[in-house]
């Protein structure tokens, strides 16, 4: 047998529910005292415990002490919106039923029914796996990425699409970098009504920021070698406004 390896071609849904907590800024709670949201007030354990930063005033603390210990009484929503500008942002949604524990300054929070929203449906993960899981390497600096990948290479991801099937491109009207993790890159191809999402791997995982840009020249080396490139007219990337 040879030292091949077959790598999956995109992130587990507990990868992507912990990648998603690690980067969104902001958390929505509902709880029997009603439902407030929060902007950069919460942290994710390693074991997938949350701990929230509430004032004082908070309905929140208040029903963190009064709800019977292990029942669940509270859910925490996390929406995962793509970084640059696309139709239909939000990527995904995160719900976590739990419940919360009163501690010095701040709330805990244990979950005891994970689910993640895709647009493809819903799928509830299991809290241990949720638990064991790490959030994507690259997750942090998504945004930075796409962002200087959109505003400063569109020539690229014009490229990229020669890597695309023919008929994934029909109609579309603007191709833009919707996600990118250590698997592979996702492009959002839009056309006049509708849109749809293209996948490219890369050959194996990128752990860091200088992996990815291997493996992105690696993808755009094959672009290079695409036999029929696509007609710039068909469509537009930014670099065409």
């Amino acid at each position: 047998m040879g030292d091949s390896q077959v790598w999956p071609a995109a992130p587990s849904a507990a990868e992507q529910v912990r990648s998603v907590l690690a980067s969104a800024w902001s958390c929505a709670v509902t709880a029997e005292g009603g439902r407030e949201e929060f902007f950069g007030a919460h942290e994710v354990a390693a074991d997938g415990r949350v701990s929230l930063r509430v004032p004082e005033d908070s309905a929140l603390s208040a029903a963190a002490i009064c709800a019977p210990r292990g029942e669940p009484s509270a859910v925490l929503e996390f929406a995962d919106a793509a970084p640059v500008p696309v139709r239909a942002r939000v990527r995904a949604r995160v719900r976590l039923a739990g419940w919360f524990t009163a501690e010095e300054d701040r709330l805990g929070f244990r979950a005891t029914r994970v689910v993640l929203r895709r647009p493809s449906g819903a799928v509830v993960v299991g809290v241990e796996e949720y638990a064991a899981a790490v959030p994507d390497p690259l997750a942090l600096a998504e945004a930075d990425l796409l962002g200087h990948l959109a505003g400063c290479h569109a020539d690229a991801v014009e490229r990229l699409t020669r890597l695309v099937d023919p008929g994934s491109l029909h109609g579309a009207v603007r191709v833009r970098p919707l996600a990118v993790d250590r698997h592979g890159l996702t492009l959002r191809v839009e056309r006049a009504r509708t849109h749809g999402d293209v996948r490219l791997p890369f050959h194996t995982p990128a752990d860091d920021v200088p992996q990815l840009t291997e493996r992105m020249h690696v993808l755009l080396t094959e672009a290079g070698r695409a036999a029929c490139p696509r007609p710039l007219q068909r469509y537009r990337t930014d670099r065409d406004r």
